[in-house]
C-alpha cells in the first residue's frame, strides 16, 4: 500500500529482431531467449506480446544485402517496413515502434553516410528522413531514430507533417552514450561498424550536461518521447533527464545489460527473475516512464502471476 514505484506490463516495450528468412524463429545465441523473427512469422510473436499486456513493440531489420547507402532501410519493400503492415493487419492494438538508423543496412556498419573515411551528418538526414517516411507509411505508430545525427529529429518531424503524417509520433534516443553495452545487439543485427568506432557521434559516456543539451535540443526539434540509452549505468542521467523535460521519458535496457544476466543465471549465480524485477523497478524509480527491454516477456509474466 505504501510502495512509491509501480512495475507493470505496461511499462514496457519489447524489442523484435526481423528477418527476410523463412522457416521458424532462430535464437540469438549473445541473446538467449530472444531471436530472429521470419517476416512472415514476426505478427505471430507480436499477438502473443500483446496477450501478456505488453503495450509496443520495437523493430530492427536484419536485410538480405547491404551497401555503402543503407538502401534497405528506406525501401518500400524493407523487411521493416513488411513486419510492420503484417503486424497491423493481425494485431490492432498494439503499438508498433520502428527503429529509424541505417547501420543494420549499411556495408560499413556506420549510422550515416560515409565519405572518405568520415561520416558525414547533413547528408544522413535526407536519408533518416526517407526512412522515417516508409516506416510511417507501412503504418508504425511511433519512429525512432537511434543514430544521433545532429537535426534529425527536426528533418523527420518536417518529412513527417509535409507528407500529412502528423499524427506519427518520433521516439528520440536523444542521450544515447558510445557504450560497450552494446555488444551482443551488434552481434544480433550485424551492426558492427567495419572501421573506427562511433564515438564522433555518439556520446562520451563520462558526460552529464551534454544528455541534457541533447535532450532539451530534440524536444524543441519536435520529439514526443525522449530516450536514455543504456539504461543501468545511466540511472543518474534518467533522474536528470526527467527532471528536464515534460515530455515522456524512455530508457533502454539494453542487450549487454540483458546478457550479463542471463549469462550469470545460467552459471546459478543469481536469482534471475527477482533481479530482473529488481533492475526494472529501479529504472522505473529513476524516472523512466517506459522501458525498452529484452526481459519483457518473461518480466510480464512474472507481472500477471
Amino acid at each position: 500500500m505504501v510502495r512509491e514505484t509501480s512495475l507493470s506490463p505496461r511499462n514496457l516495450i519489447y524489442p523484435l529482431f526481423v528477418t527476410y528468412a523463412s522457416g521458424e524463429p532462430r535464437e540469438i545465441g549473445s541473446m538467449p531467449g530472444n531471436y530472429h523473427w521470419p517476416v512472415d512469422v514476426v505478427a505471430r510473436e507480436a499477438a502473443s506480446v500483446a496477450e501478456l499486456g505488453i503495450p509496443a513493440v520495437l523493430l530492427f531489420g536484419i536485410p538480405e544485402a547491404k551497401d555503402a547507402a543503407g538502401s534497405g532501410a528506406y525501401a518500400e519493400e524493407g523487411v521493416v517496413q513488411r513486419a510492420v503492415r503484417a503486424i497491423k493487419r493481425e494485431v490492432t492494438d498494439l503499438v508498433v515502434i520502428t527503429d529509424v538508423c541505417l547501420c543494420e543496412y549499411t556495408s560499413h556498419g556506420h549510422c550515416g553516410v560515409v565519405r572518405d573515411g568520415r561520416v558525414l551528418n547533413d547528408p544522413t538526414l535526407e536519408l533518416l528522413a526517407k526512412t522515417a517516411l516508409s516506416h510511417a507509411r507501412a503504418g508504425a505508430d511511433i519512429v525512432a531514430p537511434s543514430d544521433m545525427m545532429d537535426g534529425r529529429i527536426r528533418a523527420i518531424r518536417s518529412a513527417l507533417d509535409h507528407e500529412g503524417l502528423t499524427d506519427t509520433l518520433i521516439l528520440s534516443y536523444a542521450a544515447k552514450y558510445a557504450s560497450a553495452f552494446y555488444g551482443p545487439f551488434r552481434e544480433a543485427a550485424g551492426s558492427a561498424p567495419q572501421f573506427g568506432d562511433r564515438n564522433a557521434y555518439q556520446m562520451d559516456p563520462a558526460n552529464r550536461r551534454e544528455a541534457l543539451k541533447e535532450a532539451l535540443e530534440d524536444v524543441a526539434e519536435g520529439a514526443d518521447i525522449i530516450m536514455v540509452k543504456p539504461a543501468l549505468a545511466y540511472m543518474d542521467i534518467i533522474r536528470e533527464v526527467r527532471e528536464a523535460v515534460l515530455l515522456p521519458v524512455a530508457a533502454y535496457n539494453v542487450s549487454g545489460e540483458y546478457a550479463m544476466v542471463k549469462a550469470a543465471a545460467a552459471a546459478g549465480w543469481i536469482d534471475e527473475a527477482r533481479m530482473v524485477e529488481e533492475i526494472l523497478t529501479g529504472i522505473r524509480r529513476a524516472g523512466a516512464d517506459m522501458i525498452l527491454t529484452y526481459h519483457a516477456r518473461d518480466i510480464a509474466r512474472r507481472l500477471r502471476g
